[in-house]
């Protein structure tokens, strides 16, 4: 099952529960001019159950905005994978507070989550929070983050191959961005990349 949530277009539910034995493939997008909060909480309350849930914001305009997400491992058996990318410019800010939570009892669990933030001006914020809360001793979970600028080294190696400074920038920043804006149907990657 694939879904995609567009925040100030789609209706984004603030809690949802996966019940079925089921590979879940969930994206939530904050495109440029979004200014707000996303609130979402699952709970996964069958083994089996296989989420693959992604993040994608961008601040580049100025905006501010806050993930918030919390994935509970009710039951063990299960796995969930959350990948949040985005990027902040324009004195723009991000705040990503992700909670992995693994009940007692939820043994076999794999949890992973991982935050990442590109900072294209001076003056623009990410800030990452990932958090495990961990009741259960049999299990495979991890948490990680990164926050950092393009790398000058490669848009200098782009530009003495030729490709002007602005296009090697852009193409930076969708290097950065592709592992989640590849889920989304190529008319919203359009889209969202025009309004860069």
């Amino acid at each position: 099952m694939k879904k995609l949530y567009i925040a100030g277009i789609d209706e984004i539910p603030q809690q949802t529960t996966l019940e079925d034995n089921d590979v879940v493939h969930l994206t939530i997008v904050c495109p440029p001019g979004y200014s707000g909060n996303i609130n979402f909480s699952i709970d996964i309350l069958r083994p089996g159950v296989e989420l693959d849930m992604a993040g994608l914001y961008f601040c580049s305009r100025g905006e501010k905005q806050n993930f918030d997400i919390k994935v509970r491992h009710m039951v063990g058996g299960a796995v969930s994978r959350q990948l949040v990318k985005g990027i902040v410019g324009g004195m723009g800010k991000c705040v990503f507070n992700g909670l992995i939570y693994v009940a007692p009892d939820a043994q076999k669990t794999k949890a992973f989550q991982e935050s990442h933030g590109l900072v294209l001006t001076e003056g623009s914020v990410v800030e990452t929070h990932p958090q495990l809360e961990i009741y259960a001793d049999d299990v495979e979970c991890s948490h990680g983050a990164t926050c950092g600028y393009l790398n000058e080294d490669e848009r200098f190696y782009m530009q003495s191959r030729g490709i002007p400074e602005e296009e090697a920038r852009r193409l930076q920043i969708l290097s950065f961005l592709s592992p989640v804006l590849s889920r989304l149907p190529k008319d919203k990657q359009d889209y969202l990349l025009s309004r860069l």
